[in-house]
């Protein structure tokens, strides 16, 4: 069975750093995209960065030049260096994978089980 394992979460100055890692575990084909969404009470769950099987990369306004993303292809691992992070950066990271499993039917995408990030002044 295909899982996103998260780590990496945690409470933090508002200018420190955090590096989130998601781990896709299981019997996998391919893995085409990854990205980290995020949800803060109140608002509506948005794209913070996704990379393609291509290296492609794509940043919400708010994060870039702040934020990286990036993969181990041999480890099946997304990760997401936060920089110069902000109150407003706080929020639930759940990592997101468009993905093949080799057998069997599979959901459209797959989402881990959220972790905390809280950036205080």
């Amino acid at each position: 069975q295909v899982q996103l394992v998260e780590s990496g979460g945690g409470s933090v100055q508002a200018g420190d750093s955090l590096r989130l890692s998601c781990a896709a575990t299981g019997s996998i084909f391919s893995i085409l995209r990854m990205g980290w969404y995020r949800h803060a009470p109140g608002q509506e769950r948005e794209l913070v960065a996704s990379i393609t099987s291509g290296d492609g990369t794509n940043y919400a306004d708010s994060v870039k030049g702040r934020f990286t993303i990036s993969r181990d292809y041999a480890k099946n691992t997304v990760y997401l260096q936060m920089n110069s992070l902000k109150p407003e950066d706080t929020a639930v990271y759940y990592c997101n994978a468009d993905l093949l499993p080799r057998s069997g039917w599979h959901p459209p995408d797959y989402w881990g089980q959220g972790t905390q990030v809280t950036v205080s002044s």
